[in-house]
Parts: structure tokens; sequence; C-alpha cells
């Protein structure tokens, strides 16, 4: 055991008495440094803290959330609408390609350059693009990629072969496979609102279904017809597996900007997919014989035609994914379904399609549907600010009050 030695041990308990208020002054300044040293690490983690908060943009009370919420329905609407009614006036008009119709719905991806890398080039965004992307994520975001190409392309053979409102309707149906879906892979709880909507919903497509035998376009068979209905049903299930699934994925996401980078990655390998069956179909010397020889409204229209339909099916896509990540996959396809009664009007308005008395039932019955559920989520967001009011009155600790578990 090391001593220490008379010699030191005077020397040190003579310069203590000699001048302890000193060695005490010292000792309380030493503190007071350390302190003020530490509180530059403490504000920088404030600051990291605000920093993630702002990030975090799923967050209702983040200030981006309600812009951004905004922003993305419109993008649904107007891509919605106009993409059905872009891609039948392709068909109407002598298109006949069904790989060109799938073909479009995701080339627009280079579009989502814009707004991922132009912040950062004006330097408006610290963070850069596809940081903490990682591998597992790129590989589901390929895969997603590659069902939204099989969507697309039962997408296009319904459209080809039905009317806008015939297929808008039947689209309808994704939300009963929605509700199933989100249920078992994001835990989805079914209560008397989201069921009520998913029923009166699904009853317009069963309505349609009843009153369909005499809406055949001319010169079509009842082969070819069968074949647009089944399709389009596969395309709405497909769709509705694409919106819980990417619920589960964004769980793992907290800012807007990788959202788009995943949708970039999804609509890649979607355009791979339709670029090999393309290729394997004859399909890009079949587009350029369509522009020059076959679509009866001239060249400079297909083009623009093909144009056009190729930015609304982006702001369709994005739009959708927004909705997806700010609120829910069931929310996302509850809105999607609903826009899909103005298309049939859309349809009725442009193209003229027969629009009876049982399809006029189906479309009161899809908006009252959708007005259902709107209430819904307003009377149980009325509920939770009332009992947030309630808490901060008592001051009372919110860990004390009960989750809500209507999962509407």
């Amino acid at each position: 055991m090391a001593t220490t030695s008379p010699s030191a041990s005077a020397a040190l308990h003579h310069q203590f008495l000699e001048s302890p208020r000193e060695n005490g002054t010292n000792d309380f300044e030493a503190e007071i440094v350390d302190v003020e040293e530490s509180l530059p690490n403490l504000s920088s983690f404030v600051e990291n803290k605000e920093e993630n908060n702002e990030e975090d943009q799923k967050s209702t009370t983040n200030k981006r959330y309600m812009p951004l919420l905004l922003i993305n329905y419109v993008l649904l609407f107007v891509g919605s609408f106009s993409s059905s009614l872009m891609s039948k006036y392709y068909f109407i008009h002598k298109g006949a390609s069904k790989w060109v119709s799938t073909w479009v719905q995701c080339l627009g991806f280079p579009i989502l350059l814009f707004p991922i890398f132009l912040p950062v080039v004006l330097k408006y965004k610290k963070r850069k693009p596809f940081e903490g992307f990682s591998k597992k994520m790129l590989l589901l975001s390929v895969l997603v990629g590659i069902m939204l190409g099989f969507n697309n392309l039962l997408v296009s053979w319904g459209v080809a072969y039905l009317p806008v409102s015939t297929s808008s309707l039947l689209l309808s149906t994704q939300l009963v496979f929605t509700l199933i879906l989100s249920s078992l892979i994001v835990k989805q709880k079914i209560t008397f609102t989201n069921l009520n909507c998913v029923i009166l919903i699904t009853v317009t497509s069963i309505i349609l279904a009843l009153d369909s035998s005499h809406e055949k376009p001319a010169g079509l068979t009842n082969k070819e017809y069968y074949i647009g209905f089944t399709c389009t049903i596969g395309a709405g299930f497909l769709f509705a597996l694409y919106l819980p699934v990417m619920e589960k994925i964004y769980q793992k996401v907290n800012c807007y900007e990788m959202v788009m980078e995943m949708q970039l990655i999804m609509e890649i390998a979607a355009t791979v997919l339709a670029t090999v069956g393309m290729a394997c179909d004859g399909g890009f010397s079949d587009m350029k014989k369509e522009a020059e020889s076959v679509f009866d409204k001239g060249t400079a229209a297909y083009w623009v035609t093909i144009l056009s339909t190729v930015v609304t099916w982006q702001c369709t896509f994005m739009g959708t994914a927004g909705m997806v990540f700010l609120t829910s996959s069931l929310t996302g396809g509850i809105c999607s379904t609903a826009l899909l009664s103005i298309n049939v009007l859309g349809g009725v308005v442009v193209y003229k399609d027969h629009f009876g008395g049982y399809k006029a039932v189906s479309t009161v019955l899809c908006i009252w549907g959708f007005c259902s559920y709107v209430f819904g989520m307003y009377i149980k967001t009325k509920k939770k600010k009332i009992v947030r009011k309630n808490s901060s009155s008592t001051g009372s600790s919110t860990e004390l009050i009960p989750r809500n578990s209507d999962g509407i």
C-alpha cells in the first residue's frame, strides 16, 4: 500500500492552513467553470431535440403538418381526376397499347428529383438526399415498386375495356381490401365508423355490377369486358395491399423528404418492369407507329396526351404516399375512393358515359360513406381536444389519460 512521506504531508497541511479561503474560492470557481462549459452542450442538446421535433413531420403539432396534408390532398385530387380522364382519352382516340398506358403511370419519377435535390442545392435543407436510407428500406422500395408495376398494368387493362365511370366505381372495392389488410398488417381497429363507410362504398360496386351489362362499349366482346372487370378488381386489391405495407414502412420514417426518396425508388422499379414489358412486346416501335398514323388526333396531340398522363399519374401516386405518411393507410384509401365518385362525374360530363339511376345511387352511397367517415374523425378529434384541455387545466399527468382505442 502506497504511503505519503512526512515532509510532503507537512507541506500540504501548511499550504491548506496558509490559504484556506483561497483554496475554497478556487474550488468554487472551478465548479462554475465546469457548469459553464457544460451549458453549450445542453444548449446543443436542446437545439438538436428541437430540430428532430421539427423533422418529425407526422406529428400533428408540427407547423408543417397541415400545409403538407393540404398539398398532398390537392395532388391526390388533381392527379386522380385528371389521370383517369387522360387514360381514357388515350384509348378513345385509338391508342391501344396496354404497355404504353402502364409505362406512363410510373414514368414521371424524374419530376421527384427537383423537390429531392433542389432544396439541398439551394442550401435550404441541411439533410442530404438519401441520408439514413438503409439497404432494407431500398429493398422494400424496390419490391413495392414491382408490385405497383403490376397494379399499373391491371389498371391499364381495366381502363381500356371499361367506361371511366364503371372502372372508377369498381376501384372503390379497394376500400374493403384496405380495411381487412390494414387490420392484419398495421393492426387497424375495425369500428362502426370505418365499417359503415366500407359497407356503403362496397354496396356501390355491387349495385354497379348488377347494372353493368348494358354498358359495354361498341365492338367489345363479353370476354374483353369481363377481363377489364376482373383486372380492375385485381388492381383494387394490389393498391389496397400497397397502402398498409407503406404505412408499416413509414413507421420508421419521420420526414417527408424520405417519403419522396422511397417513392422515387418505387417508381424506378415500376418503370423498369414496364420498360421490359414494352421491349418484349414491341411496345416502343408500336408507340412510334401509334403516334404517327394510329392516334386520330395527330402526332402532337398524342405526345401531349402521353406527357399529361405522366404528370397526372405522378401527382396521384405522390399524393397517395403523402396521405398515408401523414395520416394512415385507411384514411388514404378512403380519400382515394371518395375521389372516384368525382371521376364518375368526370366521365359522364367529358365522355358522355351513361349515368342511370343505379349509378346515381352508387355515387350517393359513395359520398355518404366518405362523409360518415370524415364526421367520425371530426368527433374523435374533438374528444381528444377536450381531454387535453381538461388535463392541462387540472395539471394532471398525460400518462393518466387513457388512450383512445377507437381506431377510426
